[in-house]
């Protein structure tokens, strides 16, 4: 039994990485890489896949079945907050009532960097309407704060542009972010490939959504496979506690106490 689980508006998970539904070639490379994967909740984009829409269209929730996965609807597309609301309202009728959404108010479609104004709206009318929001931001730890204080049940920091593939590019804005917070940071976006996961998971971070990462790999299955390596490997340093650096060597086997 996992004693380190995750735990995201009261529910407990034992995989701290989520992973996204789109960008795969089919749903059966979908099905595959998110078992993979090992992930448990998993973002849908309202607004780009068929979860019951549309009759006639392969349905994600066949081979992503609600009693087998948390499906975590998202505003992805989205660039105003009116849309982003109207959006997660439309997938809580689609889910039955669900209410735990995955919060992205789009400012740029170049970079696809989120509006934070718009995003502050948004969020601030989705709490007060009764969902769980999950938030996608930028790196900036005031407005992480800000978002947290307005009631969102995790807190999603940009690593890096979506599907970039970057990297962690301010490390130290995330290991603020996640000193300063009390709800999950999880890193969304700019993860490429298994070391950017563990490094963001050394840094503090509750988990770590990614879709581009896994999707766009060569082999998606089993990039799935290894991120879901290096987001264990990462939590287990973070816990551990890594050994301070040091600007000499300092010897493996001391000569200190020897006999000769």
């Amino acid at each position: 039994m996992n004693n380190d689980p995750l735990i995201i508006a009261g529910k407990t998970y034992n995989s701290r990485l989520l992973t996204g539904s789109g960008k795969y070639k089919d749903l059966q490379e979908t099905q595959e890489a998110t078992e993979a994967s090992g992930a448990e909740i998993v973002t849908v984009a309202i607004r780009r896949t068929n979860i019951g829409q549309n009759a006639d269209e392969p349905n994600l929730l066949d081979v992503l079945p609600p009693d087998k996965y948390t499906i975590l609807p998202n505003t992805a597309g989205c660039y105003t907050a009116a849309d982003a609301v109207r959006t997660c309202r439309m997938a809580r009728e689609l889910l039955d009532g669900h209410d735990l959404v995955k919060l992205e108010v789009l400012g740029d479609e170049k970079t696809l960097f989120p509006d934070i104004i718009g995003t502050l709206e948004a969020a601030e009318i989705l709490v007060k309407d009764g969902f769980k929001v999950m938030v996608y931001t930028n790196d900036d730890p005031i407005i992480a704060k800000r978002l947290e204080e307005l009631g969102c049940v995790a807190v999603m920091p940009l690593a890096a542009p979506i599907g970039s593939g970057l990297g962690i590019r301010n490390p130290y804005n995330i290991l603020t972010i996640v000193e300063n917070a009390n709800v999950p940071i999880l890193v969304d976006a700019g993860v490429g490939t298994a070391s950017d996961a563990a490094i963001a998971m050394e840094l503090g971070c509750d988990g770590i959504l990614m879709n581009t990462a896994i999707a766009a790999a060569q082999n998606p299955v089993l990039m799935a496979s290894a991120m879901k390596k290096a987001v264990e490997a990462g939590r287990e340093a973070f816990l551990a506690g890594r050994m301070p650096r040091k600007r000499f060597a300092s010897a493996s086997s001391p000569i200190d106490g020897t006999f000769f």
